[in-house]
């Protein structure tokens, strides 16, 4: 009951401003203690930014003291290795442009013997066996071949790999060259008829580097050969540089995607799209400067070079200062001429080498 009473009599003035004071007060230290946590926070993120700055600041000037300085050409041949290959490469650029001024006659080719008249390669193929045989037992069997090379004229068949290395294509051919010793197999070269361009080029280099002869003859293994009559035909020509003999012709580039001799690059060859004059590809023949001339711009020698560069970059390098290359086409024909147009060959137009096509495939010319 006093309780009740107690609680029912009103509360006095100086009762509220002292609750009233206790409750400010306790606010004030939350306020206080609140304060300090946000100092606390604000110093802390300012010392660490502080000390990131000073961090930063230490490793951008040991930075700048280890940055290296700018290198001249000089340094980066040092550094690749590549100073006594730049010596290399120049000396190799004056041969070349000597070779070229003599005729594109520079000796640096591994011969052996004596100097031929002709090097005769007989252009075949994979499912070709038929005809070798057919030549093997005519103009071209054994007794008829060593004949020739005491005349000084070598006669081979030319062929290339398979596009499968090593299969049973290869093997037939590895097998029947071990037989009958009449074969220039042009190891780098896949046989197919769209790399016939590259096959001219391929054969030319190999053959100028392993025969040294004063001409060299592309013949198809279908063209029935009266060897007696081009044989007189060189004998008219002996002594002359710079000879590409031929059936000369020119013609319209087909432009007709899937016709025959479709050109791929025919916009190339102008508004007229006609053929620059070209040797017919059954048989034409290129002296020796002219056929040397094509090793040396396959980049064989640049290829030998960069297989002896130091590292990758050292090849680059070669391969930018150095590289040449003869820019093949959809045909051989035209591939060839093309690269004889670029330089002083004597184009002989001889229509005894012109051939029309008869049955089988087989081609007739004027010397047969």
């Amino acid at each position: 009951m006093n309780k009740e009473m107690e609680s029912s009599l009103p509360v006095t003035a100086s009762e509220r401003r002292s609750k009233s004071k206790n409750a400010s007060s306790k606010s004030y230290v939350i306020m206080v203690f609140l304060s300090c946590l946000a100092w606390l926070y604000v110093a802390g993120r300012m010392w660490q930014d502080a000390e990131n700055r000073t961090l930063l600041a230490n490793l951008l000037r040991k930075a700048s003291h280890q940055r290296p300085r700018v290198l001249t050409v000089e340094d980066k041949l040092v550094v690749l290795g590549c100073k006594d290959m730049e010596r290399r490469i120049v000396e190799t650029e004056m041969e070349l442009t000597l070779a070229k001024s003599q005729g594109f006659l520079k000796n640096h080719l591994h011969q052996t013997g004596k100097r031929l008249f002709a090097f005769v390669g007989v252009y075949t193929g994979f499912g070709g066996r038929l005809r070798r045989n057919i030549m093997r037992g005519s103009w071209m069997s054994k007794d008829a071949l060593a004949k020739l090379e005491e005349r000084g004229i070598v006669v081979r068949f030319v062929i290339g790999r398979s596009v499968n290395r090593g299969d049973s294509l290869d093997r037939n051919i590895d097998e029947e060259s071990r037989a009958t010793k009449d074969f220039l197999i042009l190891d780098g070269h896949e046989e197919a008829q769209e790399e016939l361009a590259n096959k001219a080029k391929k054969f030319f280099s190999t053959a100028v580097q392993l025969w040294d002869a004063e001409f060299y003859i592309k013949i198809d293994d279908n063209v029935d050969l009266k060897l007696d009559g081009l044989i007189e035909l060189l004998e008219s020509r002996h002594g002359q540089d710079s000879a590409y003999i031929g059936c000369m012709k020119s013609g319209d580039v087909v432009t007709e995607e899937g016709r025959p001799w479709y050109e791929p690059e025919w916009w190339k060859f102008g508004d007229q799209k006609s053929y620059l004059r070209h040797a017919a590809g059954s048989i034409f023949v290129l002296s020796k400067n002219l056929a040397q001339y094509i090793n040396i711009n396959r980049s064989a020698f640049i290829q030998r070079m960069i297989s002896i560069a130091p590292n990758c970059l050292a090849k680059r390098f070669i391969i930018f200062r150095c590289s040449a290359s003869l820019k093949a086409y959809a045909h051989e024909d035209t591939s060839v001429g093309s690269w004889m147009m670029g330089i002083q060959a004597t184009y002989i137009d001889d229509t005894s080498l012109c051939c029309n096509y008869s049955g089988q495939n087989d081609k007739v010319c004027s010397l047969v």
